[in-house]
């Protein structure tokens, strides 16, 4: 089974709620047509209690990180997000990949 489905309007690829964050940021980072857009990350803040949305170019992901990905802060400090907190990505303002919360 595939992990994406062409949208037959647009031609992009909307991931389904089962393929894995990782396989996801992994196409944005990767796939230089697919990446050559805007993309922002959904992620939910325990503190705020709230999903946060950050522009994809505020992640670094390193080689063997396989748990979650760094969040550079204004204050250019890095944060790991782990990717269960994962709750949505919009390329080009539509949203291409969600997963709800927990209940």
């Amino acid at each position: 089974m595939p992990a994406a489905e062409d949208h037959p309007a647009r031609g992009l690829a909307l991931f389904n709620a089962m393929t894995p964050i990782h396989e996801v940021i992994h196409r944005i980072m990767w796939d230089a047509e697919y990446g050559n857009a805007h993309f922002v990350i959904g992620y939910y803040d325990r503190m705020f209690k709230r999903i946060v949305r950050v522009s994809f170019e505020r992640i670094r992901l390193e080689r063997g990180q396989h748990f979650g990905f760094d969040l550079i802060g204004s204050d250019g400090e890095a944060r790991m997000v782990p990717f269960h907190r994962v709750r949505e990505v919009v390329r080009n303002g539509e949203l291409v990949w969600s997963r709800p919360g927990p209940a």
